[in-house]
């Protein structure tokens, strides 16, 4: 099964998983339940977010979008984000006022509801696994379908307390206020995330300082400065930069390093998308000025 095929198939799974939970927990007045759906819902957003960014991805550039469509996934994944605040913020308002006066619960709906949620988070995320741990976009959809599962597992357990007991209806509320954390906590990261790539801020994880020292460790490169390194998307990265070359060089020798710096960049970090101004010295703007907005040292 394609890519694209395991991601719409988990999507369905996920849109069946949350309609039966705001079902189920309308009839048991589980707020337990509809937190549940809640979380699954931040899923499918995700899901759906990682699905039109496989499939926007092939899109070729134009001349108004030179670099492709990239950037609307991040602007889907922050308009997901307000969204599941929204939905935060009204469970876990509901989930204290029902702690001060807890509402009678149907422990049977709850458990068979909150099973078949598991059940069915168990199976997307069997479809989902193949290709993960190749596939960063994929690993990232397998691990919102591992905290579905413990959610769901959480309000089964409280389910069944409840079932058994024929009372401790607080559990539900509190095991939806514990899922709505989860929820908010995982829309900050995404907000957080998603405002870093539209800032261009260096990707995640990138050793700046250690990626200049490996540009400027290629063969005939004596310094590089006005380093730019940002993401166009979670999943890809572009590079500018200025390379100060050894001598003075031919046009075909300074192409052979520049070419060289690419190999360098694409192998070891994964940076396709390089743009490279070759020099024989440091360039200077008009009134003596580096022309690097961030100069960085020589290496």
């Amino acid at each position: 099964m394609k890519r694209e095929s395991r991601l719409l198939a988990v999507l369905v799974i996920n849109a069946v998983i949350v309609a039966g939970q705001v079902v189920a927990g309308l009839l048991s007045h589980s707020l337990g339940l509809l937190a549940d759906a809640g979380h699954n819902l931040t899923d499918v957003a995700a899901i759906a977010v990682s699905y039109v960014a496989v499939r926007l991805a092939r899109r070729p550039p134009t001349p108004t979008r030179s670099y492709g469509w990239h950037r609307s996934t991040i602007l889907s994944a922050q308009a997901n984000a307000a969204g599941i605040l929204a939905i935060t913020a009204v469970i876990a308002y509901e989930a204290v006022r029902r702690l001060a006066h807890p509402h009678a619960v149907h422990g049977g709906v709850v458990v068979v509801a909150a099973a078949g949620g598991l059940v069915l988070n168990g199976a997307a995320a069997h479809i989902v696994s193949r290709g993960a741990d190749r596939d960063l976009n994929i690993r990232a959809v397998c691990v919102h379908l591992a905290a579905d599962a413990a959610a769901s597992a959480g309000v089964l357990v409280a389910g069944a307390v409840i079932l058994a007991t024929g009372r401790h209806f607080w559990l539900d509320p509190a095991v939806s206020l514990a899922i709505a954390g989860l929820i908010g906590f995982e829309a900050v990261r995404l907000v957080r995330a998603s405002a870093d790539i539209l800032l261009e801020s260096s990707p995640p994880g990138l050793d700046v300082a250690r990626l200049a020292g490996s540009m400027g460790g290629v063969v005939g490169v004596d310094e590089v400065h006005d380093l730019h390194v940002w993401s166009l998307s979670s999943e890809v990265a572009a590079l500018s930069a200025h390379l100060v070359l050894s001598g003075h060089p031919t046009l075909e020798e300074a192409q052979v390093v520049g070419r060289r710096v690419r190999e360098t960049l694409a192998s070891e970090y994964g940076i396709a998308h390089a743009t490279l101004e070759l020099e024989c010295e440091t360039c200077v703007l008009e009134g003596g000025d580096d022309c690097a907005m961030t100069a960085l040292p020589p290496v």
